[in-house]
């Protein structure tokens, strides 16, 4: 059953933030994800969510996206952005 990671980020320091996108392509391949969106424009449609940057990545499956958010390469991007973006995301299965 395939899983989504759904990011909404709020980038601080756009410099920093290239550094951290640079490092996640590789982290994201190697546990067999892919981009689905990556900060494309968006409109809301009900509530008063104020989205910022979202990012939807799609995995096999639950284990494969938890993996990918723990690998050292995903840690290493992580760090890279510590004072580059603010983040709220969620990994959720799909049907």
């Amino acid at each position: 059953m395939a899983a989504y990671i759904i990011a909404d980020v709020r980038v601080t320091d756009p410099v920093a933030y290239e550094v951290y996108k640079s490092l996640t392509p590789d982290a994201i391949a190697r546990n067999g994800g892919r981009f689905l969106s990556r900060g494309g424009e968006t409109a809301v449609l009900e509530g008063d969510w104020q989205p910022n940057r979202i990012v939807i990545l799609e995995f096999p499956d639950l284990g494969s996206a938890k993996a990918f958010y723990d690998s050292p390469e995903y840690m290493k991007a992580r760090e890279a952005r510590r004072d580059a973006a603010d983040f709220k995301m969620i990994v959720v299965e799909g049907l």
